[in-house]
């Protein structure tokens, strides 16, 4: 079951928290909360804001808090705020000060592997297998100059 956390007008652009949102996508919690913890940006600290009462929420509806993970995150445009900045003769320019829609949703279990990441797994076994049948010849062919060489000094 999805337990889902927004904070709607964030005063943040969407372009900045989505860069932290991106981040933690498919991590388990614990891990997403060091990265965000340890992240220079200021809206790390408004997205852990959101993640943190997202498992809030599971941990209220009996969730087990240790085998939850960031299933989805995202961040979405929320109202531009006109403002005009006043210049020299009689100018004026504008400013848009932009607000964001921060939504992260935790599920528990395993969080679902990356194809590159799969992938780079299977051919990683691939070579350790390899490796080993090779190893087990080489032992079998030791083995039997071994045999050899015992049954050369027995006669």
């Amino acid at each position: 079951m999805a337990y889902m956390c927004k904070w709607r007008f964030a005063r943040i652009t969407a372009r900045k928290a989505r860069l932290l949102t991106d981040l933690i996508r498919n991590k388990p919690v614990g891990e997403a909360l060091d990265l965000l913890k340890f992240n220079k940006k200021r809206g790390a600290v408004m997205v852990a804001k959101v993640l943190k009462s997202a498992i809030a929420n599971a941990d209220a509806k009996e969730a087990d808090v240790e085998e939850l993970y960031v299933a989805k995150s995202f961040c979405d445009d929320g109202p531009i705020m006109k403002r005009f900045m006043p210049k020299d003769r009689g100018k004026s320019y504008s400013i848009f000060k932009r607000l964001c829609h921060i939504t992260i949703e935790v599920e528990e279990g395993k969080p679902p592997m990356a194809k590159a990441k799969r992938k780079q797994l299977e051919v990683r076994r691939a070579r350790l297998a390899k490796k080993e049948s090779k190893k087990a010849t080489s032992s079998k062919k030791t083995e039997a100059a071994a045999k050899k060489e015992d049954a050369a000094e027995s006669k």
